[in-house]
């Protein structure tokens, strides 16, 4: 997650690096509402972070002896609640929908003979996340923040149950927590405040279920991880509606 972090510091190096004139001051009042709301659109990649059980190499007939996570690019769309709690701090309620997708690459000896197969996996989250803005003073019609928060997601794709000939699939948790970090900036235009905000989220429980079959007791840890880059639309005028409907 390394590389996530660097691209939240560097999108954070080229939002200072932006030089502006002085221009007329767009949405002035909106840092003064105590509740504001908007919309959140997004792409995401998910993957996990494997770690696999001691116990794995002594299978008897079947062994695995690695699993890689291929990478898929996903969506997500969120409504904003947006708290005043101080001048540079707000408390954001964000829920949506995240859709994505990981495939597990399994690598196994069978009888022998080197043996491939491919688990994929789609999901469809439920988020529920929370988080915490700080605000940068404004320069201009621009600023930079910083985020900070947790989310809990339930994933309405998981399996119940996995048949033996559906093997090497294995059963994942369907409620996970994750905790998130994130930096973006945000644009004052006319009519509304256009957010681009980049986070990374980390998986706190184990989502393998374990069901007796070596495909799962492989593991012993599976978390998952997610990098989001969201375009946020938030603070939206009724006299610009109104204009555009006579």
């Amino acid at each position: 997650m390394k590389k996530y972090l660097l691209s939240i510091l560097l999108l954070m190096v080229v939002s200072f690096s932006f030089a502006q004139k002085e221009r007329p001051m767009n949405l002035p009042k909106l840092d003064e509402q105590t509740l504001h709301f908007g919309y959140s659109l997004g792409l995401n990649t998910m993957d996990f972070m494997i770690r696999p059980s001691d116990r794995f190499l002594t299978q008897a007939i079947d062994t695995i002896y690695g699993v890689e996570v291929g990478r898929f690019v996903g969506f997500n769309i969120n409504i904003i609640s947006n708290f005043r709690i101080a001048k540079y701090l707000d408390f954001r309620f964000t829920p949506g929908l995240v859709f994505g997708q990981r495939n597990l690459h399994y690598k196994c000896l069978k009888k022998g003979d080197i043996w491939r197969h491919t688990m994929m996996i789609e999901s469809t989250f439920i988020d529920l996340p929370i988080q915490f803005k700080y605000k940068a003073a404004r320069i201009s019609n621009w600023r930079p923040f910083l985020t900070a928060g947790a989310s809990a997601r339930i994933d309405m794709a998981s399996q119940k149950k996995i048949k033996p000939e559906e093997y090497p699939k294995i059963r994942l948790r369907r409620f996970d927590v994750y905790y998130e970090i994130g930096g973006g900036v945000d644009f004052f235009l006319e009519y509304f405040m256009f957010g681009i905000e980049l986070k990374a989220s980390w998986g706190i429980l184990n989502d393998v279920v374990y069901d007796g079959s070596q495909y799962a007791d492989y593991f012993k840890r599976l978390n998952s991880r997610m990098l989001i880059i969201c375009f946020n639309f938030e603070g939206g005028k009724l006299d610009f509606i109104r204009k555009h409907r006579k």
